[in-house]
């Protein structure tokens, strides 16, 4: 997802559902935009030549299917890092904010959530989860929630003595979880078109007025993303970026200059968001399909770099091996004295510029 790939806005679809793609073309008007479909039959021409140099050498095999495969391996690999950046951030002294660690945490249940709902968006309408628009829209509102969590709970950590209790965010975080959940298990019943908008399409405007705007010359074809996809992800990449800014600001809080290292180790994933929306912009056209593998390999990368600033937080807070022993006690070895001190050691608190209402606001403004 990316600020800049922001689409064209979605129309009503039943008109052209039963059209090829192909003739999805408005009259030329006094202001010409630029038709993403152009530049996707490029990539295509592109890709067809590529195969023809492919199939002249043993030693290439189709790009395509290997793109594929490789953003399956990628995906799966970048499940052990985070969990261990998950174990190395929640290390006791390095005093990360309750609300802004569960954020991090809660992202695993985005992760899980795209299991059932891709297995669902193949198996009962026959294409992938990003043209799926109502499941692809209500997986990626989770990683938005987990965004959000994240920086609420580093920005009341920064300005605010006592901390956010969990109580109300994690029952909301769980509730949105749940009711994604009952999504996937009624939405194939309720929902025979799988490019049935997420939220029904709200705030898009129909074929019609969209044609008469001058600055449009194309219609966009059934998988386009709707308007509230759209909001979704253009939030979370703002989100993130946000929290980025936060984390590097949190040093100052702590005193502790290593939690820079994780704003730089954040930085693959905002790529890897990039990566993602650009393909949806394009219309996820199978000629882009490097743009799916190069967003797992950023999610791997990204996930990689944050379990390696994590580690560089924890061990400068006192985390040693022995943390790994469970029957080690910590009340009398020295290392497990020193982490407690540090756990305890006030926050250098700043002036809050922004109160958590108005910053919420902004998010969701967003």
């Amino acid at each position: 997802t990316t600020v800049q790939a922001f689409a064209p806005a979605s129309i009503t679809r039943s008109s052209i559902r039963n059209q090829p793609i192909s003739t999805f073309r408005t009259e030329e008007s006094a202001l010409n935009m630029m038709d993403p479909s152009t530049l996707m039959d490029a990539a295509t021409t592109m890709g067809e030549s590529a195969n023809t140099l492919m199939d002249s050498s043993s030693l290439l095999t189709s790009f395509t299917d290997q793109g594929q495969n490789l953003a399956g391996i990628f995906f799966q690999a970048s499940l052990l890092p985070y969990l261990l950046f998950l174990y190395f951030l929640s290390f006791r002294a390095n005093q990360v904010p309750a609300l802004g660690n569960f954020g991090f945490q809660f992202v695993l249940l985005f992760v899980i959530s795209t299991i059932p709902s891709g297995i669902i968006s193949k198996s009962v309408y026959g294409f992938s989860l990003a043209d799926t628009d109502y499941l692809h829209g209500g997986a990626e509102l989770l990683l938005t929630v987990a965004n959000v969590l994240i920086v609420l709970g580093f920005k009341e950590a920064m300005t605010k003595q006592e901390q956010v209790p969990l109580g109300k965010p994690r029952a909301i975080a769980f509730s949105l979880f749940a009711a994604f959940a009952a999504i996937c298990a009624t939405g194939p019943k309720l929902f025979a078109d799988g490019h049935t908008p997420f939220l029904f399409g709200v705030g898009g405007f129909p074929s019609d007025q969209v044609t008469r705007f001058p600055w449009v010359n194309h219609v966009e074809p059934i998988n386009a993303l709707s308007i509230p996809t759209w909001a979704i992800h253009f939030s979370s990449v703002f989100e993130y970026v946000f929290a980025m800014g936060l984390v590097w600001e949190f040093a100052k809080t702590t005193g502790n200059e290593r939690w820079k290292g994780l704003t730089w180790g954040m930085l693959p994933l905002h790529a890897s968001g990039i990566c993602a929306c650009t393909y949806h912009f394009f219309y996820n056209p199978p000629a882009l399909q490097f743009l799916v593998t190069s967003q797992a390999g950023l999610t791997l990368l990204g996930n990689i770099t944050l379990m390696i600033a994590a580690f560089r937080i924890a061990q400068s807070n006192g985390w040693t091996p022995q943390e790994l022993i469970p029957f080690t006690d910590k009340d009398t070895n020295p290392y497990g004295l020193v982490a407690d001190g540090l756990a305890n050691k006030p926050l250098v608190l700043k002036q809050e510029a922004q109160s958590t209402t108005d910053l919420a606001l902004t998010l969701a403004a967003a």
